[in-house]
This record gives C-alpha cells, sequence and structure tokens, in this order.
C-alpha cells in the first residue's frame, strides 16, 4: 500500500488493502485494517506506546517538553491513575450538563458567521466551536477567548509554524486559568491536561465539517433528518463511523514477535490502526461504504477502544450533535455555495477539508 493511493482516496485505497489481508505496510508502519484486529492492537499488551509514539517537537523549547506527554501516550497505572482522576470531569452526565452553554456559544458562533449569503462553515463555524467548548469548560475568561481561538486554529493545522508557536504559548496560559480535573492533580499534571484538552479536542472542528459535507452528497439523509430530528444522536454516530476525521491511531510497538490475523509483526515494529478502514469493514457492518442515519452503529472505533477510548467523546459527541441541529435550522436551503467542491488536504492521519463554503 503506498501513500499516494491513500492520500488521493483513502476509502478506496484501504478497501482493496482490507481485501487482501488485515494488516499492510504503509511506509515503515504496520497498519491494520479489519475490525477485529484493530480492537486487538488497541487492547493488546504485547502492543504499547513508547517514547517513540510521544509528540517529539524539536521547535519547541526544552521546558516546555515535558507537558507534551498527555494521556494519550501513557501506559499501566500511570496511565489508570491519571484517568480515574480526570473521568468525572468528563462523563456524559457532565456532557450533558454542558448541554446549554455549548447551545448558547453554537448560536453565537453562527450569528457572527452568517453576516452574508455565502459563510465558510469549516473556518467560522467548525473550527473556533472546540475551543470555545474548551474555553467554557477550564474557565478561560471572556476577553481572552480571541487569543485562545487563534491556538485552536494552529493546533487544528496540524503542523508548521504556527503549531510549534502556539504550543509554549498554550502552556504558558493554561498555567494561568484555575482549571480543576481532580484534586490529586499536580500542577504539570493539570497544565499537560489543558494541552491535552487543546491537542485532542478539535476533533469536532473537522467531524462536523465532515458530516455536513456528507449530508449535502446525500441529500435523501438529509431530507430524513429534517423530517425526523429526533434521529440526531444516531445520525451523529453513523456520521462518525462513516466520515470521522481520524484516520490513525497513535503507533504501537510490538513487544515480541506477534502473530495478527495469520500476519507476522516482528518484534519492535510500529503498528497503526487505520480507523477508517476498520468502521467499514463488512464483516462487522452491513454494507460499510453506504450512509445510513438509521443504522445503529454501535462498535465503530471512532472514539478509539480499550483503555484509550477518548475520555472527551460525551462532549464531542454533544458538541456535533448541537452544531449539525442549528447548522440545519439555520439554513433550511443548505447547499453549496457556488463553485464549491469537497477539496481534502492530503494528511494521512486526518480526514479534513480545505473549506466548507455554503449558502442557505
Amino acid at each position: 500500500m503506498e501513500f499516494s493511493d491513500v492520500l488521493a482516496d483513502p476509502v478506496a485505497a484501504y478497501r482493496r488493502a482490507r481485501e487482501e489481508a488485515p494488516v499492510a505496510r504503509l511506509g515503515p508502519m504496520w497498519v491494520v485494517l479489519r475490525h477485529a484486529e484493530a480492537r486487538t492492537v488497541l487492547t493488546d499488551q504485547r502492543f504499547a506506546l513508547s517514547a517513540a509514539s510521544y509528540l517529539q517537537r524539536p521547535d519547541v523549547p526544552e521546558r516546555y517538553r515535558p507537558y507534551l506527554r498527555t494521556m494519550q501516550e501513557m501506559e499501566g497505572a500511570e496511565h489508570q491513575r491519571l484517568r480515574r482522576l480526570v473521568a468525572p470531569s468528563f462523563s456524559p452526565r457532565e456532557a450533558e450538563a454542558m448541554r446549554p452553554r455549548i447551545a448558547a456559544i453554537v448560536e453565537r458562533l453562527l450569528d457572527e458567521a452568517v453576516r452574508d449569503k455565502e459563510v465558510d462553515l469549516l473556518r467560522d463555524f467548525a473550527t473556533p466551536l472546540p475551543m470555545e467548548v474548551i474555553c467554557e469548560l477550564i474557565g478561560v475568561p471572556p476577553a481572552d477567548r480571541p487569543r485562545w481561538r487563534v491556538y485552536g486554529a494552529a493546533v487544528a493545522g496540524g503542523h508548521g509554524k504556527a503549531f510549534a508557536e502556539a504550543i509554549p504559548a498554550i502552556i504558558d496560559d493554561a498555567a494561568n486559568v484555575d482549571a480543576r480535573f481532580g484534586g490529586e492533580l499536580t500542577e504539570t499534571e493539570r497544565v499537560t491536561l489543558v494541552w491535552h484538552l487543546v491537542l485532542a479536542g478539535q476533533v469536532p472542528a473537522n467531524l462536523i465539517a465532515n458530516a455536513v459535507a456528507a449530508l449535502l452528497e446525500h441529500p435523501a439523509q438529509l431530507a430524513e433528518l429534517r423530517e425526523v430530528p429526533a434521529l440526531m444522536p444516531q445520525a451523529v454516530e453513523e456520521l462518525t463511523r462513516w466520515c470521522g476525521p481520524q484516520l490513525l491511531t497513535i503507533p504501537r510497538y510490538a513487544q515480541q514477535d506477534v502473530n495478527l490475523g495469520g500476519v507476522p509483526i516482528p518484534k519492535g515494529d510500529p503498528v497503526t490502526v487505520s480507523i477508517l478502514s476498520a468502521n467499514r469493514d463488512p464483516r462487522v457492518f452491513d454494507d460499510p461504504d453506504t450512509l445510513d442515519l438509521r443504522r445503529v452503529a454501535t462498535g465503530h472505533l471512532g472514539y478509539a477502544h480499550g483503555p484509550h477510548f477518548c475520555l472527551g467523546a460525551p462532549l464531542a459527541r454533544v458538541q456535533t450533535e448541537l452544531a449539525l441541529s442549528a447548522v440545519l435550522r439555520r439554513f433550511p436551503d443548505l447547499a453549496p455555495a457556488p463553485g464549491e467542491e469537497a477539496r481534502r488536504l492530503p494528511d494521512p492521519g486526518t480526514w479534513r477539508l480545505a473549506s466548507l463554503r455554503v449558502v442557505g
């Protein structure tokens, strides 16, 4: 499997590879393509994170690097302790409690965005939304939030000078935010968690944009969702399965020679899971390449699986439900802007659009 094929059309590239074997080579890594083997890798101690998995940033000053190792790169007792301390703050109940505040943010951002007949929903709505929600969650004062929105946009970009410059700025500002996620966290752990929220919390931006684009490409599904708004939570799960933005997991390393679905993985080799491929595995999902908002899409890996199941999944679900509901209400004749085509950025790790200009 070649990177060029994955960048050009990841759905088709992974489909071809998945039917040949449960695991394939992609550059220096093994990529797990089928659902059963993916769940194995995400839960089996024979595959572990290591120092090679951490966010290594030589362009970030040394004193900030201790904050870059977040829970998503930890294993075992260390990971369990931190997750146990902070998990109550990210429970489904806490996410539901934030629903009114998130709804107010959604409406305000749409008010700001919808000033002309045409709006870029990715740039002006979906991208700033997660950072506004994070600011609400951790208590960033309103006067400071424009600066944090700039940080969020840089992190959502995923790379480059702006991303590198945002990291120390986020960490410095996080030290001045009175966020509490468990009384036993050290100051370094508390600041690191804020950085983790900013880093991982950008997923809804691309999920919302991908979902709107998918609905525009499937007008019958869009019409049904308008007619039956109660479908929204179920629709969000199916959209997460079908067009979730996270393509690959953080690499894990084989701790010994492993036979994975009949494929020998040598000790020390990096192994990643293709979430997109696992979520379209016909062994688990009937007619998986069809978007079906009435599908009960349980078991998808859009938020990973096992000990590292996304802590912020409940919050991401609430954000996405509220955002899509508001867009459908505010744009009764939602359609792509004249000349707008769904163009995806070349990124092997994230499935994301370059823009999402709409009218309606």
